[in-house]
């Protein structure tokens, strides 16, 4: 019990923390699109050569919720990516959208996985990791990124960000931090509707 009491403390204290941090070092920072996002955390990326986004996948350190899934068995469906550390208070306050998702669109072909990729040394504990997947309910898989692999592949830099792939594994849009709630789900109605399967249709 006291251990859970010090890992609720720890996750406040740095949720709080972090995004102030970031806010004192860099106001502003350029996306893909030209538009410019509030800057919330991240790492330096680099890029992995001749690695596809969805292949990385099979680099991650473990899996929970799911035995590993690999981009030949994504095939076909449409897959929202969402990169996570379990102490960003940005990316808490876009679980419940993200979990909607997965529970509304799953059946018509949506794949929903939570990369997590660690800010903080602690955070690389895969018990830790459990813990706060169990706590939080996050339920669709979560691939653990400890050495952030998957993180380079597809050139982030943000807690959190999501990635829309399509049914042939094509990075189609992006999202970075809080809000774009609608467009997010348009976009993926949009892509699942590409499939021709499910309730949904152009």
């Amino acid at each position: 019990m006291k251990t859970n009491k010090l890992l609720v403390a720890a996750v406040l204290a740095i949720a709080i923390g972090a995004p102030i941090a970031g806010l004192v070092g860099d106001m502003k920072q350029p996306t893909s699109t030209g538009v410019r996002v509030p800057f919330l955390h991240g790492l330096p990326t680099g890029q992995i050569a001749d690695q596809s986004e969805l292949a990385s996948l099979e680099r991650a350190n473990e899996w929970l919720n799911s035995p590993p899934l690999t981009a030949s068995a994504l095939r076909g469906k449409v897959v929202l990516i969402d990169f996570w550390t379990y102490t960003c208070i940005n990316w808490l306050r876009t679980l419940p959208y993200v979990r909607a998702w997965d529970e509304k669109y799953r059946n018509q072909g949506l794949v929903v996985i939570c990369v997590h990729a660690p800010e903080f040394a602690f955070e690389k504990n895969v018990n830790n990791v459990r813990r706060a997947v169990k706590e939080l309910q996050v339920n669709h898989p979560v691939a653990v990124d400890s050495d952030h692999v998957i993180w380079r592949a597809f050139r982030n830099q943000y807690w959190p960000a999501l990635y829309f792939i399509d049914s042939q594994g094509r990075v189609r849009h992006h999202h970075f931090g809080e809000g774009s709630y609608e467009q997010s789900e348009m976009i993926i109605q949009e892509l699942l509707a590409e499939t021709g399967i499910g309730g949904i249709r152009p």
